[in-house]
C-alpha cells in the first residue's frame, strides 16, 4: 500500500515546539563544540584557559558543553578575548538591529 507525506503527516503531526527546541540544542552544541576546538587550536587546556579568564575549569567545562544560557556574558567575553577572538552582542526588534556589545 502506497502512503504519501500528507497521509503520512495527516496520521502522526510534527510537534513543531519540540523541533524547535531540538534544534535550539543542537545550536548550542554545535557553538560549545567551536569555542571547544577554538581552546585546543591556542594550545590552552580547560584548567589553563579558566586561570586567565579568573574563572574555574567547571565553569570552562560548563561553557563547552553548551551551558551558555546560564553564564554571564562577561565571562564569554573574556573566554572569547583569551582566544583572540571578540565577543558581539546584537538586539534585533523587527528589522531593526542594535549593538548592544
Amino acid at each position: 500500500m502506497e502512503m504519501y507525506m500528507e497521509d503520512y503527516l495527516e496520521k502522526r503531526p510534527v510537534d513543531e515546539a519540540k523541533v524547535a527546541a531540538h534544534k535550539e540544542r543542537m545550536l548550542g552544541e554545535m557553538c560549545a563544540y567551536e569555542l571547544r576546538e577554538l581552546r585546543k587550536s591556542a594550545g590552552l587546556s580547560q584548567v589553563e584557559l579558566a586561570g586567565r579568564i579568573g574563572v574555574s575549569q567547571r565553569q570552562v567545562s560548563k561553557i563547552e558543553n553548551g551551558d551558555l544560557e546560564n553564564s554571564k556574558v562577561s565571562t564569554i567575553r573574556r573566554y572569547i578575548e583569551a582566544l583572540g577572538g571578540k565577543l558581539e552582542v546584537e538586539c534585533l526588534v523587527g528589522d531593526k538591529r542594535l549593538a548592544i556589545a
